[in-house]
């Protein structure tokens, strides 16, 4: 017997049982005693992409085409999932309760075992995520700041936030699984060489930025909220509103610089013309020559995105 308030959640047309049978205070009792752990992972994780560049510094590279096809649909096809099964709730909330009750309220894990099972799930996935620098690293491709600063960060604030239950969360967790959706989608085809156009690199950009500018707002509205309604009326914390707003203000300077010296610094698209013209250099030599081909991936490796050279060029 499915056991939800269905006043605050939308018209499930499905429920799986291991959503029916999520329980969001067992799930909140292990995070408040295990969360500290993320800080640990963390550690292990920049010993191991750093120490992993080293390593790799004088060894070739890997192909890892297989494996990184298989990584990325797989994240695509779980983020699609969280999107399709956390999204209705967020729309039937704003469509009958407000903007108040969608910052404010945690009804989505509280009330909705549909949408708190995923929610759940998506606080765990950013453990796993960190697997992407992995394959950077393996594949000797440019490591930027943002990338592994916005993977730890991401991993700290989600299971935080779990531990408070933090009402605006909604908002953070529906976005991430959208674009996240469209991304790793986007990389699963780039892994298999279908090639999508370039400009979808440049909307997945954009969906990026207008996910901080979204956050920032949300952030913006939840601190007022709370200053007129107070704690007792709106579930999220000053020391968390705090924390968020600097996260995805942070988020929105580094994406923003990562889009202008991507697709708009003057010389851009006569750099990326030329990647393009080494890759494709590259590709006539891989097929005349296995040594060759192993010559020329030590310069821009066999299926770089032109993005990843571009930025490494930039960079030296």
């Amino acid at each position: 017997m499915i056991n939800m308030d269905i006043s605050v959640t939308p018209n499930y047309s499905y429920i799986f049982d291991f959503e029916n049978d999520f329980i969001h205070q067992r799930t909140r009792k292990w995070m408040l005693e295990n969360w500290t752990w993320v800080f640990y992972y963390c550690g292990i994780y920049m010993l191991v992409i750093f120490g992993g560049q080293h390593f790799m510094q004088n060894r070739p590279r890997f192909q890892l085409r297989g494996p990184l096809i298989i990584w990325n649909t797989l994240l695509a096809m779980f983020s699609i999932m969280g999107a399709a099964r956390t999204a209705p709730e967020l729309i039937h909330v704003l469509r009958h309760y407000g903007l108040f009750h969608s910052v404010c309220v945690p009804s989505y894990i509280e009330q909705d075992r549909v949408c708190g099972f995923w929610t759940w799930l998506f606080v765990l996935s950013k453990l796993p995520e960190l697997g992407d620098t992995i394959f950077i690293v393996l594949r000797k491709q440019p490591l930027i700041f943002l990338h592994w600063y916005h993977h730890i960060t991401v991993l700290i604030y989600s299971w935080f936030s779990y531990t408070e239950y933090t009402s605006s969360a909604r908002w953070f967790i529906v976005m991430n699984y959208c674009v996240h959706s469209v991304m790793y989608s986007y990389y699963a085809l780039k892994a298999a060489r279908f090639n999508p156009p370039r400009f979808i690199s440049m909307i997945i950009t954009s969906l990026q930025l207008a996910q901080m500018i979204i956050g920032c707002a949300i952030n913006v509205w939840a601190n007022g909220f709370l200053k007129t309604h107070g704690t007792s009326s709106c579930h999220i914390s000053q020391r968390n509103i705090n924390l968020s707003i600097a996260m995805y203000s942070s988020y929105f300077v580094l994406f923003a610089r990562f889009f202008y010296k991507a697709y708009l610094a003057p010389g851009g698209h006569k750099s990326r013309r030329m990647a393009a013209s080494l890759a494709a250099q590259n590709a006539v030599k891989q097929s005349s020559s296995p040594q060759q081909a192993s010559e020329s991936s030590k310069f821009i490796g066999a299926g770089e995105d032109q993005a990843a050279y571009l930025r490494k060029a930039k960079a030296q």
